[in-house]
């Protein structure tokens, strides 16, 4: 579900809540093996499944597998969430395709603290994926009340994924698209997003100390 229809663009999102908007490179700073159980089930999904047959599909079938074992390597520390709310006000409440946060101690079916939204590009259309996303992430940043704090962004049709983070009132897009033929390329861009969420919270003295 969209957080709103008042935004088409991320250029509108971006206006409405006074954020800048830059451009950079992201640099892979933490590299993992894809499972190959894994690897082989995209390649076979990319050769004989439908898959673009639906949002649903696209979602069950190329995005969360590689997001999901991209967490694996972080399961102590993170978190993964299907369709899980966001509520902070009228305007920045919807459910996401899939969120990413901190591990409660409180256990695994408590959400706490998110980090990272994933958006599935709806028909392809990128400009609309990134309006909804930001929202989420801004979203993100009041819900933990921690302007400060980077919250990262992903938005993808399957093929093809794009991330930014948002850190204060500063909206940085990765202008490199990442595409699932590059598989080992991709994946480690999801690691090292979750290697930087990692530090964050070690920095900030948010990481539970077993976790550490």
């Amino acid at each position: 579900m969209a957080f709103t229809n008042q935004f088409k663009s991320l250029a509108s999102v971006l206006k409405h809540y006074q954020i800048h908007y830059i451009e950079a490179d992201f640099e892979i700073v933490k590299t993992a093996s894809l499972n190959e159980a894994v690897r082989q089930d995209i390649i076979f999904t990319l050769k004989e499944v439908a898959y673009d047959v639906s949002e649903a599909s696209i979602c069950e079938n190329l995005i969360y597998p590689i997001l999901k074992d991209a967490w694996k390597n972080y399961a102590d520390i993170f978190s993964i969430w299907s369709h899980q709310s966001l509520e902070y006000d009228d305007e920045l409440t919807g459910i996401p395709d899939y969120l990413i946060s901190k591990r409660s101690p409180l256990g695994k079916i408590i959400f706490d603290f998110p980090l990272l939204a994933v958006v599935e590009a709806k028909k392809d259309n990128f400009s609309t994926g990134w309006a909804q996303c930001c929202l989420e992430m801004v979203a993100i940043q009041k819900i933990n009340n921690n302007d400060g704090f980077a919250v990262y962004g992903l938005v993808s049709n399957g093929e093809i994924w794009e991330i930014a983070k948002l850190e204060n009132q500063l909206f940085t897009f990765y202008n490199k698209r990442f595409v699932i033929e590059a598989l080992d390329v991709l994946f480690n861009v999801l690691v090292s997003m979750l290697e930087l969420c990692k530090l964050q919270l070690n920095e900030s003295n948010l990481l539970d100390t077993a976790n550490e």
